[in-house]
């Protein structure tokens, strides 16, 4: 019987030994893994709306995850436990850009792989998938050309508008289509709201300068910050 508990003992031990190592090889990989991660986000990120929160949230996230996979490992009822708690939580922040929740899953993956231990997975996938987001940053795929714009043109309320600013769209735009129209200025005016897309190599001035002709020298409002993510 004290042999019996001795060896428990000592299986215990062991157990918790290997847990240990199990655990700060997880922590350590997913950290770095993850660091990669967020890496290649700030060197792929080209909107106006970086966040340093967030780059710090991926790397937390990653390291997150991988304890939780240790903690459920194949323990069933841990992981509806762990579904129920984790269904309270609540996030109310919303992604401007959807390649943000791209890279969440990135580093949840990350997490994941290192939590179960397949820590060459994890080394390959990171690696693997930094290195095509990186191509696919650098051929600038998917791009149509130049992004998206916000057009609002200022007309008298006697001028027939119709198609006024088509020979100018023609010579500026690859692509023009009218969304909005509303009065202004108590009536006297109208507002005429474009989605637009230039032309390579067009400067915006000149484009506004020939609606300004058009437009018996109105005010032009060009957004030119992109649209598209």
């Amino acid at each position: 019987m004290r042999e019996f508990i001795q060896n428990y003992l000592e299986l215990g031990n062991e157990t918790t030994t290997f847990t240990i190592v199990e655990l700060m090889i997880a922590i350590l990989l997913s950290f770095i893994l993850s660091i990669i991660v967020t890496l290649v986000y700030k060197w792929t990120h080209h909107g106006v709306r970086y966040s340093q929160s967030y780059v710090q949230t991926v790397v937390i996230m990653s390291v997150v995850v991988a304890i939780i996979m240790i903690v459920i490992g194949n323990n069933i009822a841990v992981a509806f436990g762990l579904v129920g708690a984790f269904s309270i939580i609540r996030f109310r922040s919303a992604m401007s850009d959807p390649k943000d929740i791209a890279f969440i899953f990135f580093g949840m993956a990350v997490g994941i792989s290192c939590g179960l231990g397949f820590y060459v997975l994890a080394v390959l996938f990171t690696f693997t998938m930094s290195a095509l987001i990186l191509i696919m940053h650098t051929v600038n795929y998917g791009s149509k050309g130049t992004d998206e714009k916000v057009l609002k043109v200022t007309v008298p309320e006697n001028m027939n508008f119709e198609g006024v600013f088509d020979d100018v769209f023609e010579q500026f735009l690859d692509q023009a289509q009218l969304v909005n129209i509303e009065t202004t200025n108590l009536g006297t005016m109208y507002l005429l709201e474009y989605r637009v897309r230039t032309k390579k190599n067009v400067p915006d001035k000149e484009l506004m300068d020939a609606i300004r002709v058009k437009n018996a020298n109105m005010k032009v409002t060009l957004n030119v910050s992109s649209l598209s993510y």
